[in-house]
């Protein structure tokens, strides 16, 4: 006998976010006086219908195991939940512990590599490639700016270093690659064409920044917003059998249509995963990993869009179901080092920012950046302002000035805007303007000396004190190549190395981010490399106003290593100076955490910045 739930709870069960499943089973009668096993099958849900339906199969053929009957139970769970349930990294929405498991893509297998829990696959199910798509309406307006389609064009439009190219016709959606394996494939795919190309990793850190803004949380969410009008194209990553499904069952008025890039893609696998314990339990397992391997089960899962392991597509996949049967050209699957490395700089990336940063407003900030004549306390001024475009609203950043006696003798920095989301408001102003307010009205202090150590210590402490673990901290310091000039004595330079030395906590690590403007005496240059090196930070000396523009994707870049970096950064020449920082990178920033009432906007009068102080 085969019991099967009713059509209509199926779909209620669905509606609901309930695991559907099925029970198949022989008659007992039949099954001989050992009775019957169970076997426990959990699959990723797009392709659990299909699962099912072959253990129906399995089950009416009779098949029996040291002369039982098996039982067959197949669920449907996301495959980060049972990710998360066999490492115990993460939280998972209730009881996992099959004795098969059949994710999405053995993606997932290398993140369980790491702490040798890894199981090894006995097979494969299905196989479906990582597609990007649009709405149909969409793809006729593409032609001229994404054709033919590509993961090149998907990286330059969703590269944040780049915002006035593709990215102005196109919005990229992507789905978390921490909980989608057809997003952690396209970014792989992406970033395999990127190198092969002899892309930089700063690139890749802009493409990831911009990504990890525009995250939809699932598959249905992407296809909801795909289909909607928008002044920019939306272009989504899916599975190929997720646009064939979209399409099909639900009768879309402007349905997707599902390009293959040109460099070839990533397929997802859906791997047979054994990991029953009992002996009889792992033979029930073999015996129903062979029927999901058979004739019968390819022809199954063609009829649910996918193809088969080899890749060839069935009737289904056809250009009135917005997919094609062609098979597209492959990418090499990466290496579980790769996988991993991909996955932490994701990671990393999302981490939200705390930045604080310092801008030196001292006399020598008037004279020229460069031959063009721009002084640098307007090259750095814009630089802020171009890179505070970077920031997403939940960013805590703030800004000091310093010079030397701005609140008195001796304390030779001013709290400008506190630390706090840049979406915060005050009086109607949100931080962010009031930030890009005080950057284009700052202006250097004629008889201002530098009182940079003195400074530095007082940031540090402040982000030490107020460090957030769910955060990036950083100091990003903007000054010349002066170094420390303090009439009223202070810190010392050696005083300062020591401080930051004993102070600096790798595992609450606040780093300090220096870019220098035409620093050119070797000890200044010394000094600042080791005051970066000792927090885990970088210096950056750019010579000219264009060499600044990258530093704040350099500062992104950074994140993916925080807070083992090293220091090869820090010892740029005038020459390779590309200073490239992004905001983010300084993702740790100091923090004014006490941003919970309205901040005060008042003239700075030494600095001529806006002040918003709590």
């Amino acid at each position: 006998m085969v019991f099967v739930p009713l059509a209509g709870a199926v779909a209620l069960a669905v509606l609901l976010g309930v695991a559907a499943y099925v029970v198949v089973n022989k008659n007992p009668a039949t099954c001989g006086s050992g009775g019957k096993l169970s076997l426990s099958v959990i699959a990723s849900p797009d392709i659990e219908p299909a699962v099912q339906k072959i253990a129906a199969k399995f089950g009416q053929s009779g098949k029996k195991v040291d002369g039982r009957c098996v039982a067959v139970t197949v669920k449907a769970t996301g495959s980060a939940d049972v990710v998360n349930a066999m490492a115990g990294s993460g939280p998972t929405s209730g009881s996992v512990s099959p004795d098969v498991w059949i994710p999405d893509s053995s993606l997932w297998l290398a993140g369980l590599a790491a702490d040798g829990s890894a199981p090894k696959p006995t097979g494969s199910v299905a196989r479906s490639p990582v597609v990007l798509t649009v709405s149909k309406a969409g793809a006729s307006k593409l032609q001229a700016a994404f054709s033919p389609a590509s993961w090149t064009g998907l990286m330059s439009a969703a590269n944040a270093a780049n915002p006035d190219g593709l990215a102005r016709k196109v919005r990229v959606l992507a789905l978390d690659p921490a909980q989608n394996a057809a997003g952690l494939g396209a970014l792989l795919a992406g970033a395999a064409v990127l190198k092969q190309a002899g892309g930089s990793e700063d690139t890749l850190v802009g493409v990831l920044r911009q990504l990890s803004q525009s995250t939809v949380p699932s598959p249905d969410s992407m296809f909801a917003t795909l289909t909607k009008a928008a002044a920019r194209i939306p272009v989504g990553i899916s599975t190929e059998q997720a646009v064939w499904a979209f399409n099909t069952k639900g009768g879309p008025t402007n349905p997707a249509v599902a390009l293959y890039p040109t460099e070839g893609t990533v397929s997802l696998d859906y791997p047979i995963v054994v990991t029953a314990k009992d002996a009889a339990v792992r033979k029930a397992a073999q015996a129903f990993a062979t029927q999901l391997t058979s004739a019968s089960a390819r022809k199954t899962v063609q009829d649910y869009g996918f193809r088969t392991p080899d890749g060839k597509g069935g009737s289904l996949l056809k250009p009135e179901n917005g997919v094609s049967a062609k098979k597209p050209a492959d990418i090499p699957p990466p290496d579980t080092a790769t996988i991993a490395k991909l996955s932490q700089a994701w990671h990393q990336i999302k981490l939200g920012t705390k930045l604080l940063a310092l801008i030196d407003i001292s006399g020598t900030m008037a004279l020229p950046a460069d031959s063009t004549g721009v002084s640098r306390m307007r090259a750095i001024s814009d630089v802020g302002v171009e890179g505070l475009k970077l920031f997403p609203d939940k960013a805590a950043i703030g800004v000091w000035a310093f010079s030397d006696n701005l609140r008195g003798k001796g304390v030779d920095w001013k709290p400008v805007v506190s630390i706090g989301p840049l979406a915060q408001q005050f009086n109607g102003v949100t931080r962010r303007d009031l930030i890009d307010r005080a950057l284009r009205q700052a202006q250097a202090i004629p008889t201002g000396n530098t009182g940079l150590n003195d400074t530095l210590w007082a940031a540090y402490q402040k982000m030490t004190k107020e460090y957030e673990a769910d955060k990036v901290n950083t100091i990003l310091l903007f000054t010349d190549g002066v170094g420390n000039d303090d009439p009223n004595g202070g810190i010392s330079n050696s005083q300062i190395l020591q401080r930051l030395k004993q102070t600096y906590d790798p595992k609450r690590p606040v780093s300090l981010l220096i870019i220098s403007f035409n620093t050119n005496k070797d000890e200044d240059r010394a000094q600042m490399t080791a005051i970066a090196k000792t927090t885990g930070g970088a210096a950056y000396f750019p010579q000219t106003v264009l060499e600044i523009r990258n530093i704040f994707l350099k500062g992104i870049a950074r994140r993916l290593c925080t807070p083992n970096c090293g220091s090869t950064a820090a010892n740029q020449t005038p020459s390779n100076a590309s200073a490239n920082t992004s905001g983010n990178t300084s993702g740790n920033t100091s923090a004014n955490a006490s941003a919970s009432t309205p901040a005060n906007a008042q003239n700075n009068t030494q600095g001529n910045t806006t002040d918003a102080q709590q």
